[in-house]
Formats: structure tokens, sequence, C-alpha cells
């Protein structure tokens, strides 16, 4: 035969798988409203295992089980998807407790941010919120999770990830530890200015206090002098202790707005690696709500321990039509190379599409935590 004919034979199969596929497909439909009707689960992991292995075993080399065993992995999951499909549009979207609202708060509220006065949690919370508010500053990120949980505070204002230095994960860690929510989110730009006491110069600095991700943003500037480098838990701590000391050796690495506050003279600006840093932060409170116009949801979820649990997972916001903006991962505690995912991605918890790829991702997730809607 020739290659036009051998062709020809392909086509002719692809027809056949075709119309294979679209009757299976209809015959899942039946299925779906059979569950819809009677109550059952759509997602039987059993069945589907049992169904794999039955279809590896009808092939004739090793080849081509393992090529059936995926073919048959996809056909399965279309089906699912199909059939969360159909309970969406019947309405049987599942319990999502979030509450859309048209405005966050009303009047004046509490928020608390890490760090002392000139912190850039500082910064950002005045410029998500204004001046109309009464503040309350904590040592440490958790501190300002637990003043939530504890309702001493209203909301937080917590950085999550910076533009060169990458995710501050505690940040992570405690929205799944903590039941937080994220509601909104504000880009600051950042400008790290090198600090010291009136009087001081470069040539008296020996050691630099600052956050290490601060320290990390400004490692070029940093590496062309032999100073000692201190971290601290935040830029305005280090600023404040630099003051206090009062001594010529010491400097920090903060904002200049920092600088003002702690009558500190800037030595030199800006120090940072890359003029363009800017760092996230996200706005935290303790209710499941969001603005109706919000327009990206974070989540987190646990996947089973084996081959193409992720890939399963992920293909829900294709399936969907759903743009994904962010992946990353965190070690599970106690569970040695296991990870927990957190992705972001457009959307609102409204869309019939996101409740949509929400259903499929909580049947077939080892767990799953809607993070916020903002």
């Amino acid at each position: 035969m020739d290659l036009n004919e051998l062709r020809g034979q392909i086509d002719s199969i692809d027809e056949q798988i075709v119309r294979l596929y679209e009757e299976r497909m209809d015959v899942c439909r039946q299925v779906a409203e059979y569950k819809i009707e009677t109550g059952k689960k759509i997602y039987d992991r059993v069945r589907e295992e049992e169904k794999l292995a039955k279809a590896r075993e009808m092939a004739h080399s090793d080849f081509t089980a393992r090529g059936i065993g995926e073919l048959f992995e996809q056909i399965m999951s279309m089906s699912r998807k199909l059939q969360y499909q159909l309970l969406t549009e019947k309405g049987q979207t599942g319990r999502l407790p979030f509450f859309a609202v048209d405005e966050l708060y009303a009047g004046k509220v509490r928020v608390v941010f890490q760090g002392a006065e000139g912190a850039y949690s500082q910064a950002a919370m005045m410029r998500y919120f204004g001046e109309q508010i009464d503040s309350v500053q904590v040592d440490t990120f958790r501190d300002a999770m637990g003043a939530l949980e504890e309702g001493r505070a209203d909301f937080a204002v917590l950085p999550i990830e910076n533009s060169t230095a990458g995710i501050v994960s505690e940040i992570y860690d405690l929205l799944v530890e903590f039941e937080n929510y994220i509601v909104g989110e504000q880009i600051i730009k950042i400008e790290h200015c090198l600090l010291g006491v009136p009087g001081a110069s470069l040539s008296d600095i020996r050691t630099v206090y600052s956050h290490p991700q601060s320290l990390m943003q400004s490692s070029r500037f940093l590496a062309a002098h032999s100073w000692q480098q201190v971290s601290m838990k935040n830029n305005a701590f280090a600023a404040r202790k630099v003051a206090e000391d009062g001594r010529l050796d010491q400097a920090a690495v903060a904002s200049e707005y920092a600088g003002k506050i702690y009558g500190l003279r800037v030595l030199q600006k800006p120090v940072n690696n890359v003029s363009t840093n800017s760092t996230r932060f996200i706005i935290v409170t303790n209710q499941k709500i969001f603005r109706r116009d919000a327009g990206k949801v974070s989540i987190c979820f646990e996947v089973p321990h084996e081959s193409g649990s992720l890939y399963q997972m992920l293909s829900h916001f294709i399936y969907n039509h759903i743009n994904m903006t962010k992946i990353e991962s965190r070690p599970i505690e106690g569970r040695a190379w296991e990870y927990r995912f957190f992705v972001d991605f457009e959307g609102n918890l409204a869309d019939g599409a996101v409740k949509n790829a929400l259903r499929g991702l909580r049947e077939e997730a080892s767990s799953l935590k809607i993070l916020g809607n903002y």
C-alpha cells in the first residue's frame, strides 16, 4: 500500500472511534441522570480501576496495554467531567459556603499587620484601606492570623509573594492551618534603602539587619561589601533596632519611609537587585465572603501520591476553559515527599464553570480548600 491508502485506513478507523466515543458519552449521560436521581456519587474509584485493568488485559502487547490504559483513563475522565457538568446544569453544585457581598466592609475596621511602624505591610494596608482604620501591629505572621481567628481584628494584611524573591512560604502554610480567607490583594513597589544613624557613612558599616527576603533582594549590593548580614522578622524591626542601638557600624535595609519614622539617614538607595521589584500582599478575613465582582480564585488541594494524579486535577481547568494563573507546591508535614498544591485561577465562585471545576476537584482530590475569591 502507498502512504495515501494507509492514511485513508487511519481516517476510516478514526471515524469509527469518533462514532463510538459519542455513543459512549451518550450512555455516560444516561448514567449521570441515573446517579442524579438516586444520589450516587459520580466518581467510583474502585469501578474505574477495575475497568482499566480489564481494558489492559484485552491488549496484545505491553506497549499497547500501556497506551490502552492511558486512552481509557482519558475517556473515563471526560465521562466524569460530563457528569459533573450535568449536575451543575441541574443546580446540584454542592455546598460552597461563601457569600457574595457588594462591599467587604463599611465604616471603620480593625486591620492587623506584621511588623513595626514603617513596614511595607503597613504601606500596603494604608494603600488598600486608607487612613480611617484602627491598625494593630503584631510581631509574627502567625500572630496576625491568630488575631483574626480570635476576633481581635477584622482583616489582616500579609505578604505572599515578591516578584524577585518568590513566595513567602510561611503564609501558604498558615492559610491551610487557619480558617481565614483571602478577600483582596494589594501590590506595592519595593525600593530598599541602606539606612544608618545620623553621622554614619558606608565605610563605617560592619553589620546589616533586614528581613531574609530583603537581604536576598539586595544581594548584589551587599555582596560588594564584607558586612555581616543578620536576619530580622521585619524590615521595620531592623530599622528600629539600628535607631535604638545608635551605633555607627550598624545599618538596616528597609524603606525610606521607615528611615524617616526612626530618624535614620539614607546611606544609599535603591539597593534592590531589580528596579521593578514588587510585593503582592493579600487581604485576609475570618469570614467566608467575596465581592460580587471578584475575578480570581485561590485554592489548595492534595492528590493521591501516584502517577498522573496532578494532571487529572489540572484537567478540570482545561475542560471548563478556566485560565490558571499560578501553581505552587508545599511539602505536607509528616508525609515525606508528598506535596500540597496551591493554584490561582481566573473566575468567580458564582460562575458555572468555576462551580463545575470545583466539584470535580472536590470529588477526585484527597482534600480541597477554597482559600478565597478576590
